[in-house]
């Protein structure tokens, strides 16, 4: 084999040439065998194998750069950098992550895993090189569905003023996460069919370098601003800017980018590389299904389905259903997302009122203000957004929807714990970053019922508005206890003494399960289900406080600034007796793995939960 060869950065160097398809190809096979088992960021990567090869052979690593936007297509990059044996754990707990981290390698030199920020993060370094007078390259990685976020662009402006090297390969697979939109996919687009001028250009400098001179014309002109390629395609917005243009290029031919490659380093400014890549090349259900494969859970190769189907509707699916519903009842719903129609469930939706939906591409801030002006023109707009990718619109959240008190509603997947994706995407700040948001209003449902209750409530409210809910199934325990909704209020599912359990959205479940265990060993225990995170139920608080010894929050959220911290905020102005333990996710960043080992690592699990809860019960001292 020759991935074999490659046991350290730069090895590949040692592989022949006429062997470069056949390693593609063996990397292809590798990568799939091992997501299959793993579960994984499989498409992008497929579609990347050729690109990443030709930078590793182009570059030295470590001593050159390469940052990869968002990074989860760096699974070759891992691979020729002698890191195939981490595969066996990828994703997992104490496991190789899927990204790339600067504690697992030298060659990794930027951790990503937001969208939009390669070109920024490429710019510093590469001023950090040029101030310390060194003569690296730094090369930037970036997708065609991340250059439609903002961020891109602010950093480009800053580029085109460098009279140094820096390089930006742009990624071009006409995908996101799901398919791409807007005017920038079309101007791509354009560029990617003008075959004319891809045949025009090379007719041109083919019929020049025949006459006398005229290889000196053809570095003339491929030195000047004004090319031949503005004669074909107008505009060239990258060279309009001051970045020199180079591409397309087939992103699949590892000598084609090589030389573009050689190309790009001699200029003495910003050069983009436009080359053209297919999501998921080499593995049919993915080029057939990119969107599905984008991130895989394990799956059979053969036939590409995943290889333990669904069992029970989750909160993403019950959230679809619900929008459908309210879509049919309600002209004045529309739906916003961010390049996630699929992962937000928001397709049924996008099929069913096609003129009511909107997809902003990669662009949370946008998205966000887009859905203010909405709100302010009338309508009833509903954002469906990644807790963690909502972080990047707080100013947005703060300055167009609450100061305005614009009737938005949020619709907040991924809260909580969300797994193998690591760091970079658990929603586990999401309650403190809202909460610290005047006129915001937070709701978090116990069960599948009560999303779909509390989707309905907010849209009655006539303020800004976020409901935050899960990964994963949906709970359907306690069907029975559905108290319709009322403003600010907390529900009282079982009501005892000794012991009150007040739960969170997704800590509901887990707390059902200590109380029956604290009942189990003897404890008289209530349960409350918080529902409101902004504002509390300070009326339930005080109750609660006056007829029990001690009181339990429990949410899936850092303590600081979370619900437990407005609980003891209150309970402190009381002066009351009752004594207080917060149960919450620590103030720190909480790595990859399976959720369920997460919840134990950090002592969000119901066995860990019970012993804490008894410990703080018969030992005032270790109460905080």
């Amino acid at each position: 084999m020759l991935l074999e060869k490659i046991g350290k950065e730069n090895d590949i160097k040692e592989i022949r040439r006429e062997d470069y398809k056949a390693l593609a190809e063996e990397i292809r096979q590798f990568l799939i065998r091992k997501i299959s088992v793993t579960g994984g960021h499989l498409g992008s990567n497929l579609g990347a194998v050729e690109l990443t090869m030709a930078l590793h052979l182009s570059l030295d690593l470590p001593d050159d750069k390469i940052i990869w936007d968002v990074g989860h297509q760096a699974y070759t990059h891992k691979l020729l950098t002698g890191r195939r044996a981490g595969f066996e754990t990828l994703r997992k707990y104490g496991g190789m992550s899927g990204f790339p981290k600067r504690k697992e390698s030298d060659c990794d030199c930027f951790d990503t895993g937001h969208s939009s920020t390669s070109i920024s993060a490429g710019l510093g370094l590469v001023k950090a090189r040029d101030l310390a007078g060194e003569s690296r390259t730094i090369v930037s990685v970036i997708g065609d569905g991340s250059l439609t976020g903002g961020m891109a662009y602010e950093a480009l402006n800053n580029a085109a003023q460098l009279r140094t090297n820096f390089i930006i390969i742009l990624n071009d697979n006409n995908m996101s996460i799901s398919e791409n939109v807007g005017g920038v996919s079309k101007y791509l687009n354009n560029i990617r069919t003008a075959t004319g001028y891809l045949d025009l250009k090379e007719g041109i400098y083919n019929a020049l370098q025949n006459m006398p001179r005229g290889e000196q014309i053809v570095r003339n002109i491929r030195r000047a601003k004004s090319s031949v390629k503005h004669l074909v395609i107008p505009g060239m917005f990258f060279e309009d800017m001051g970045i020199t243009y180079l591409g397309p290029v087939d992103g699949h031919n590892v000598e084609a980018m090589m030389k573009v490659l050689r190309e790009a380093k001699r200029c003495k400014n910003a050069v983009l590389i436009h080359a053209i890549t297919q999501k998921g090349k080499g593995f049919a259900p993915a080029e057939r299904h990119p969107a599905r494969f984008h991130g895989a859970e394990p799956f059979d190769i053969a036939t590409g389905l995943p290889s333990s189907p669904k069992s029970a509707p989750n909160y993403t699916d019950v959230f679809s259903t619900v929008m459908t519903k309210l879509g049919a009842r309600d002209e004045k719903v529309v739906a916003i997302t961010a390049a996630m129609p699929d992962g937000t469930g928001l397709k049924r939706f996008r099929n069913l009122y096609p003129e009511r939906f909107f997809d902003v591409g990669i662009a949370e801030q946008h998205a966000v203000t887009f859905a203010a002006g909405l709100a302010a023109g009338g309508m009833k707009p509903i954002v469906a957004v990644y807790s963690s990718f909502l972080q990047r619109a707080y100013d947005q959240i703060l300055h167009d929807v609450c100061i305005q008190h614009l009737p938005v509603v949020f619709a907040i997947d991924r809260a909580g714990l969300v797994g193998s994706d690591g760091e970079t995407h658990q929603g586990i700040f999401d309650l403190s970053y809202l909460s610290s948001i005047p006129g915001m209003h937070i709701m978090a449902p116990k069960n599948k019922w009560e999303l779909s209750d509390m989707l309905k409530y907010a849209l009655t409210l006539g303020v800004p508005a976020a409901i935050r809910y899960p990964r994963g199934s949906a709970y359907d325990g306690l069907r029975e206890f559905r108290k319709p909704m009322e403003y600010g209020r907390s529900e009282i599912i079982y009501e005892e003494e000794d012991i009150a359990l007040v739960a969170v959205g997704s800590m509901v479940k887990t707390a059902v399960e200590v109380r029956r265990r604290l009942k189990e060993t003897g404890y008289a225990c209530s349960l409350v289900n918080a529902r409101f995170v902004k504002p509390i139920d300070e009326e339930m608080i005080r109750e609660l406080a006056a007829g029990h010894r001690l009181l339990v929050t429990l949410e899936e959220n850092v303590a600081s600034g979370g619900f437990g911290e407005k609980v003891r905020e209150y309970l402190d102005s009381l002066h009351s007796a009752c004594r207080l333990y917060t149960i919450a996710i620590p103030d720190e960043y909480v790595e990859h793995g399976n959720v369920t080992t997460l919840h134990q690592e950090v002592g969000m699990d119901a066995d860990s939960v019970l012993k804490r809860i008894i410990t703080a019960y018969i030992s005032e001292g270790s109460l905080t």
